[in-house]
């Protein structure tokens, strides 16, 4: 064992399967990844905890598209279903609140942060973190509410770009709270990245592609990413999850 983890974003039970066959000890559970990751279904989680119950499974509960402030009705259905998924199985919830301003929303993350302790699951902070208006301020607060991780790319589109901020955030708070980089990780950089931040876990996509030809027809377009790939969605790749999985233990093998 080296302690280093790798956590693989899945948008559905295919990925998750593909995730698990690939060598992950944790997935971040999400539905509607083309924007930025959503609530996932009860059904889909208890297939992949009933097929693979040794993996690791981080449910994402976000109601909607675009920014974290959220209405009151918002943050009701958020509360429901961090209960719900917890009881279906997660073993942790992945969320984020902030104020109109970007800062905190504290009662509400606290709110639930207690929520999901209670029930025995990790509290994992997501990249939220990284639209706040003051991040060292953010860590702080999280670590006293009791967050168990934060997802982040080190306030920059890619992590690669955010190592600085990552290596920071590692040496500063790393020993109160558990520090994930995401956003741009692959085979390629995630070795060089953990040993030049000290960082201990990856989050990562593994994205290939599929097609489905029915994607555009008669002048209708249902296209999510468009040019090249017109006719086709993202997926999770096993095998460049074992890739990731083998480049991260070969690179901080001791």
């Amino acid at each position: 064992m080296t302690g280093k983890i790798v956590e693989i974003c899945c948008g559905s039970y295919y990925d998750a399967k593909q995730a698990a066959l690939g060598g992950a000890e944790r997935i971040e559970l999400n539905s509607a990844l083309m924007l930025g990751g959503l609530t996932p279904t009860e059904s889909t989680l208890c297939m992949v905890k009933e097929e693979f119950p040794s993996l690791k499974v981080v449910a994402m509960v976000r109601p909607r598209g675009a920014g974290f402030c959220y209405t009151e009705e918002e943050f009701q259905v958020m509360m429901k279903e961090c209960e719900s998924l917890l009881r279906c199985g997660a073993d942790g919830i992945a969320f984020g609140c902030l104020q109109a301003d970007a800062s905190l929303d504290e009662q509400r993350n606290l709110r639930l942060t207690e929520k999901i302790r209670n029930m025995g699951g990790e509290a994992v902070f997501h990249r939220a973190f990284d639209c706040s208006k003051d991040p060292f301020a953010a860590m702080e607060r999280l670590i006293a509410m009791g967050v168990t991780r934060v997802l982040t790319s080190g306030l920059k589109p890619k992590a690669a770009e955010g190592r600085e901020m990552l290596k920071k955030l590692q040496a500063d708070y790393g020993k109160d709270i558990q520090i994930l980089a995401g956003s741009g990780v692959n085979a390629d950089n995630a070795a060089e990245l953990m040993e030049y931040t000290g960082l201990h876990q990856v989050h990562s996509s593994c994205k290939a592609w599929e097609t489905d030809p029915t994607t555009v027809q008669n002048g209708i377009s249902y296209s999510i990413a468009g040019g090249e790939h017109t006719f086709e969605y993202d997926v999770v790749s096993s095998e460049l999850v074992q890739k990731l999985v083998s480049r991260v233990r070969e690179g901080t093998r001791i």
